[in-house]
């Protein structure tokens, strides 16, 4: 074990329940996603199902059944995204911190580590929508996040992951931009291959 305090995550600094921290930039990709899906794809698998409909037996009518199947599953992805924007807690990585919590993590913050056999990662602490693991994007109420939460440079803290648990030295914690991946309209999607124009709003 190294040296120095151990800090456990205690059981009342679980995840608020309703609370949906995230970044700016992450809010504004489930806006864009909600945008898309509710004003060209819903419309454009609409147009779909109409015209399916109109083909005859609908029982036997594969285009009508997979188009409705869409429409349930665009209409509940949108009845999802409205329910996180709206819940939504906008906390910026890059808005001025005082005391505390300029240097210990919390939401937002990016914190490099080391593991007891010396490896280092950095890591940014985001919201659950805006997990990146290729970008090395954790969730604030992740294992690992949680075990981060209110460390400062050279705390030890312990991870209780489910392959067993490792304790970590922090090396270092700042407050920077976090990249996230702006939303883009998935290729194949029904917009797309009727060429629908993009609306602005």
């Amino acid at each position: 074990m190294p040296r120095g305090s151990a800090r456990k995550p205690r059981g009342d600094e679980a995840a608020t329940r309703g609370k949906n921290y995230i970044t700016p930039a992450g809010l504004q990709r489930l806006k864009d996603e909600h945008r898309f899906l509710l004003t060209r794809e819903r419309p454009a698998v609409t147009e779909v199902v109409a015209w399916a409909a109109s083909n005859g037996d609908r029982s036997e009518n594969a285009d009508y059944q997979y188009g409705k199947r869409r429409l349930r599953q665009i209409d509940g992805r949108i009845r999802f995204l409205a329910k996180r924007i709206e819940a939504a807690e906008v906390v910026d990585p890059e808005a001025p911190r005082a005391g505390q919590r300029e240097t210990r993590a919390f939401f937002g913050a990016t914190v490099r580590y080391a593991n007891a056999a010396g490896a280092q990662r950095v890591v940014s602490i985001v919201g659950t929508d805006e997990v990146d693991l290729n970008r090395n994007h954790i969730s604030w109420v992740s294992p690992l996040g949680r075990a981060l939460m209110k460390s400062a440079a050279g705390d030890s803290v312990v991870l209780q992951a489910p392959g067993g648990t490792e304790y970590l030295t922090v090396l270092e914690v700042c407050y920077e931009r976090i990249f996230v991946e702006p939303f883009r309209e998935p290729p194949g999607s029904e917009a797309s291959a009727k060429g629908l124009p993009r609306r602005r709003t």
